[in-house]
């Protein structure tokens, strides 16, 4: 995607569709005025559209959003108590049921939930501003949904602390604690391959994020991801097969921008992972203590490819 954005034809567009999607979200409701919403709107446009995207496009894309959602979510942020009385109507239960789905047990379903309640709420400030997981939902997927990819993510980062600490404990009753850490990895011959597999990653939705993190970094199963999210295991399956092929295609043409013909590119795939100066826990997540060979899985999967 271009980092530069049509702002003037985005702007354009939310202009002429304003009134229809600040009536259709039910704004004035939950405490959206048309200035503010209208700011919203443009963010989440100005991340969709590039300098290619028409303006018809780009009102095909605001029509098809979950105006309603979006706006519920954005004034939740915003700290708005109507938006959050009736979010807690519509989506406590949900969350509950989706939390216990899993972690299995009633406390530690009722502690993650209420984790999440209070990043959705945004009990912290940043610069005096509410920081709100709820401020990142864009209404191009269902709020549901992303909640539960939100919860999982939540469920998957307190497995993570959980399995350092324990891990720490181990190697200290073993007397290992203090053993030299590796070796840095021998600089590659090429970074560009590197520089290419971290932006593929970096533009990764939340979802795919914590389907790639869970299942190869954390090596949990397709039952138990599909069980996370609340969808079927050959959901996950599928999603796995079309991220790695996706993956392997956005490299690919990301090198051939670079300046690599095809063939050039295509052995630069069938480096030793290795030999990348490239944290692929850190791409995926900020927060991950998993072995170093599952990263290698990561990688061999997408230089794999199709078939």
């Amino acid at each position: 995607m271009s980092s530069t954005k049509p702002i003037s034809a985005v702007q354009s567009v939310v202009n002429d569709l304003l009134a229809e999607l600040h009536a259709k979200g039910d704004c004035e409701k939950i405490g959206l005025t048309r200035e503010s919403f209208a700011t919203i709107l443009c963010e989440v446009g100005s991340k969709h559209a590039t300098v290619a995207t028409s303006e018809t496009e780009i009102r095909t894309f605001f029509l098809s959003l979950r105006v309603d959602e979006l706006a519920l979510a954005r004034a939740c942020a915003a700290g708005h108590n109507s938006a959050w009385e009736i979010f807690l109507t519509r989506y406590r239960e949900k969350l509950y049921l989706s939390a216990l789905r899993v972690a299995r047990e009633d406390s530690a379903a009722r502690e993650l939930a209420d984790t999440l309640y209070a990043d959705l709420y945004g009990t912290n400030t940043r610069e005096g501003q509410r920081v709100s997981k709820l401020s990142s939902y864009t209404g191009r997927g269902s709020l549901e949904g992303w909640l539960r990819t939100v919860l999982a993510q939540e469920f998957v980062n307190r497995y993570r602390r959980t399995k350092r600490l324990v891990s720490l404990d181990e190697e200290s009753e073993e007397g290992v604690q203090f053993r030299a850490p590796d070796p840095e990895p021998v600089p590659a011959a090429d970074t560009r391959l590197a520089q290419a597999t971290d932006e593929a990653l970096a533009f990764l939705s939340a979802e795919d994020r914590t389907i790639l993190s869970a299942y190869y970094l954390d090596g949990r199963t397709l039952a138990e991801i599909a069980r996370m999210l609340g969808v079927h295991e050959s959901t996950i399956s599928r999603k796995l097969d079309k991220l790695a092929k996706a993956l392997r295609k956005q490299i690919l043409a990301t090198l051939v921008r670079g300046g690599m013909s095809r063939r050039q590119a295509e052995e630069a795939l069938e480096v030793d992972v290795r030999d990348l100066q490239l944290d692929i826990r850190r791409s995926l997540t900020q927060d991950s203590a998993t072995p170093a060979f599952s990263e290698k899985r990561v990688e061999a999967r997408i230089r794999e490819g199709p078939g």
